[in-house]
């Protein structure tokens, strides 16, 4: 079997692991908490349900980066993430280190924190902050993962 075609396979495998587990997240575990638990009680169901997770969505995260930039380096396609019809390939990086810094240092160091304070201010408030910051990250991959395909496969934007 070929590198590059085990590196692929890795990348699309940890993408559809990661991406699919921020859709459960974002269309069917957010409304779900949102509609079923009382107010108070919405963050503590979340992160319980949110942190079994996490640690998959670190190692699919991971995965992601090193095997793309794995193909990156042993393809030499670094001039054509300066190229403009390839703008699906710059994309990956913004949305992969968005989610490497929420995953890898916001979360750990802060946002659990600021999440809790902020629940027991304004439950639902930031029930609905997280939502729409789910919802808006959702669609930035979902739109990058399409345009990648796409562009993969020879579409020019």
């Amino acid at each position: 079997m070929d590198d590059l075609v085990l590196a692929r396979a890795v990348h699309v495998l940890a993408i559809v692991h990661w991406i699919g587990g921020v859709s459960l997240v974002t269309l069917v575990i957010l409304p779900a908490v949102q509609h079923l638990a009382e107010p108070s009680r919405r963050a503590a169901l979340f992160e319980a349900i949110e942190g079994r997770f996490a640690w998959q969505a670190r190692v699919s995260v991971a995965l992601a980066g090193l095997s793309g930039f794995y193909m990156a380096w042993r393809l030499d396609a670094w001039a054509l993430f300066g190229d403009p019809s390839f703008w699906w390939l710059p994309a990956m990086v913004l949305v992969w280190a968005i989610f490497t810094f929420v995953l890898f240092v916001a979360e750990p160091l802060f946002l659990h924190a600021w999440f809790r304070r902020r629940a027991e201010r304004d439950p639902d408030g930031t029930f609905r902050l997280v939502l729409r910051g789910h919802r808006i990250l959702l669609t930035v991959s979902a739109a990058t993962v399409g345009g990648a395909v796409l562009g993969a496969h020879g579409v020019v934007f």
